[in-house]
């Protein structure tokens, strides 16, 4: 129970992503009025590290319950990542040219037409969840996210990323941006798939906190990984400015330590374990 083999690990990911990305496609069909730029940027690629978490969250405690419920899920999250990835690209926030080697949705298109992007992604999330969920799961699941992605979570982080309710220049508050910024999703991937697994329990509050723990970690290890970009007064917030690039490692490690020690007696953890030594093992 408590190891994980590289192979296996492999095999499990392909399998879960050529399901994931099936699943994504019928979700935005070509067909769909708007969906060339809806596509454009959720197509793309990436790592789908939220969708791979929601997945081997359910997959790893799944106790009887069909694991397809966690394809939608895993979509939902996906849709609100990549909302915001386009509307984080725009001038007016932080002005990137360049996504995952092609241009940004408003160079490929337009800037208003990003703006909508971005709007159709949000709110299409929601639709996924309550079409392809059973009308109870739907409900919590809709809160879940809608607190995950909102004010209280990834947009919250955003606005004190922003400098928009003050100044960050502490570690407890860098440490709240990043908690909502960029943790409430990913611990929210874990939550849905625990959920789509049907345990409300105490495997569902650990995978709570072993999400969390991941999405500190791969704030932290982003943070060194961006060290010479954001480097300045002018830069964003971040750990390395505060901490210095080897105490930012060190928690980074420490974290995924102790979200593996959560998860390691689960009827299947491999991919789990896996996923948590990506956050710290990963380049770009």
């Amino acid at each position: 129970m408590g190891t994980h083999d590289g192979r296996d690990f492999d095999h499990w990911r392909r399998d879960r992503i050529q399901e994931f990305e099936a699943f994504l496609d019928r979700a935005v069909p070509n067909s769909a009025p708007f969906a060339s730029p809806m596509r454009y940027p959720l197509l793309s690629g990436g790592k789908r590290i939220r969708p791979l978490l929601c997945l081997a969250s359910c997959d790893a405690i799944r106790i009887g319950r069909d694991v397809d419920l966690a394809l939608p899920m895993a979509a939902a999250v996906e849709l609100i990542h990549t909302y915001s990835l386009v509307h984080d690209d725009l001038p007016c926030m932080d002005d990137d040219d360049e996504r995952r080697g092609r241009p940004t949705v408003h160079k490929a298109y337009t800037q208003a037409t990003a703006v909508l992007v971005g709007d159709a992604l949000l709110t299409h999330a929601f639709r996924i969840l309550a079409s392809h969920l059973p009308s109870a799961m739907a409900g919590e699941a809709i809160v879940k996210l809608a607190d995950a992605s909102g004010h209280l979570g990834m947009i919250g982080g955003q606005v004190l990323d922003m400098g928009l309710d003050g100044p960050v220049d502490s570690v407890e508050r860098v440490t709240e941006l990043h908690a909502l910024k960029t943790g409430r999703l990913i611990r929210c991937a874990c939550e849905l798939g625990a959920m789509a697994a049907g345990d409300d329990g105490d495997l569902l509050r650990r995978l709570t906190r072993y999400g969390e723990l991941v999405g500190m970690a791969f704030q932290l290890v982003d943070d060194i990984l961006d060290a010479d970009e954001d480097e300045g007064d002018r830069g964003p917030p971040s750990f390395v400015k505060l901490l210095g690039v080897e105490e930012t490692a060190r928690r980074a490690e420490d974290a995924v330590a102790e979200a593996k020690e959560l998860v390691r007696d689960m009827p299947r953890p491999g991919p789990l374990l896996a996923l948590a030594e990506f956050t710290v093992a990963r380049k770009v």
